[in-house]
């Protein structure tokens, strides 16, 4: 992860936080078509019957009976088929959640996404670069280009990211209370316009071209389904719910849901108590997500176009994220798979310590905002940390994190400690009845 913060009208002006040194990890980049027709292949041989060009209409639950699974083709025949367990993974389409009208919106967290790929986009370790800001391109040398950039700014943030033949994929995420995208013409063309005014999006972009007809756009992002599992059904990764595209956490998500569903679905006719199997299961993912958002997402866009704050706030998340959850399976083996991030007693210490200060630095946010003070470092400023886990690891590095963060808010946090303002969006509660249900996001 590399941040460049919207500070100057250079692109060597822009305040950076990143890696000094590529990662140590050996990695490759993942070309999902290839990826996704591996797994296929691989299910179909394993015994899976595969089906394509089939869209499901319906389908119809019957606890502890066989479910019903309506279909139609693109060449107009339907058919049903049943069988005893359904494992809905339609991602955002939430087929199961929109359908029973367990779909509930975190309006807590109103956050939309435009995103499209582009050709021509330019290299951040280029010579043309290079040639232009050489003490820039010799603080970190020939390293850039291969991150995830994230480009971020006061509620929003976008992320640019090279992909298979050249392309690259650019989107961007803000808060709706906080940022509205140019009017007028293409989603390409208002995501240009947009990202143009940040030096390093203006770079980029300089000689880009969208490609034609692969433009996105979800006007809600968070969800969840207020259901996850029952007698007969289980949701699994977007389907189940999503928080936020920051720190890419959709895929631990996935994990999570899919672990335990596997655990659930083939331990079925072993559990003694299936309806209490059942019972913890919603009750962990419902739990978790909630955590997992009031501890890292909730008001995190009053924070990320900061350098100061996000110089704080982002080490000491890697290094938590590092020590509570990365660690985990290494240390447990597969079976931490099985408890979602924060569904535990054990991990109600780092869920309330990373609660607390990411509350607090976005307390912090809006009060610079309102001083006139948001972003004053963002120019000529560099945070580069000897690793992906910042100096001496994850968890010896916490210590003197927090230490930085308490002297922040000694020094300008105690503004905001007695201060009473407008009441705070409610806490999301994926179990409130009350709370609206979404219909699709339109473009």
């Amino acid at each position: 992860m590399r941040f460049w913060f919207d500070g100057g009208e250079s692109i060597a002006d822009a305040s950076e936080i990143g890696g000094r040194f590529l990662a140590r990890m050996p990695a490759w980049q993942v070309d999902r078509a290839v990826l996704d027709t591996e797994m296929l292949a691989r299910a179909a041989a394993a015994g899976v019957e595969v089906r394509r060009g089939i869209k499901v209409r319906r389908v119809t639950l019957q606890p502890g009976g066989l479910q019903r699974v309506e279909w139609e083709s693109a060449d107009g025949p339907t058919g049903t088929l049943s069988a005893r367990w359904v494992v809905d993974a339609s991602g955002f389409a939430a087929l199961l959640a929109r359908q029973e009208g367990w779909f509930r919106r975190n309006d807590a967290h109103p956050t939309t996404a435009v995103w499209t790929r582009w050709r021509g986009v330019r290299d951040l370790d280029g010579t043309e670069l290079a040639d232009r800001h050489p003490d820039w391109a010799a603080a970190c040398p020939g390293i850039r280009a291969t991150a995830t950039n994230h480009l971020v700014g006061d509620g929003w943030w976008a992320w640019s990211i090279p992909l298979k033949g050249g392309e690259y994929s650019i989107g961007l995420v803000f808060d709706q209370r906080r940022v509205r995208i140019p009017p007028g013409g293409t989603p390409a063309e208002r995501l240009r316009r947009f990202l143009s005014a940040h030096p390093v999006g203006r770079e980029l972009l300089a000689d880009a071209e969208p490609v034609p007809g692969d433009a996105h756009w979800r006007s809600h992002l968070p969800y969840l389904s207020e259901r996850i599992a029952g007698d007969g059904f289980v949701l699994v990764g977007d389907a189940a719910g999503f928080i936020d595209p920051f720190y890419s956490p959709g895929l631990d998500w996935a994990a999570y849901t899919v672990t335990r569903a596997v655990g659930l679905v083939d331990g079925a006719t072993k559990h003694p108590d299936l309806p209490a199997a059942l019972a913890a299961h919603n009750t962990d993912f419902s739990r978790s997500y909630r955590r997992w958002f009031e501890a890292v997402y909730r008001d995190k866009y009053d924070v990320v176009g900061d350098f100061e704050l996000m110089r704080v706030v982002f080490p000491l998340d890697l290094c938590l994220y590092y020590a509570g959850v990365v660690s985990q399976p290494v240390r447990r083996g597969p079976v931490a798979l099985s408890d979602p991030v924060f569904s535990r007693p054990a991990s109600a210490g780092p869920y309330h310590l990373m609660r607390w200060y990411n509350r607090r630095l976005a307390a912090m946010g809006r009060e610079r905002r309102r001083r006139g003070t948001f972003g004053r470092a963002n120019r000529g400023r560099r945070l580069l940390l000897d690793g992906f886990l910042p100096d001496r690891g994850a968890v010896g590095a916490v210590p003197r994190l927090l230490l930085r963060y308490l002297a922040l808010e000694l020094r300008e946090g105690w503004r905001t400690w007695f201060r009473t303002g407008p009441a705070p969006a409610p806490i999301f509660n994926p179990g409130d009845q009350s709370a609206p249900q979404a219909a699709a996001a339109r473009a």
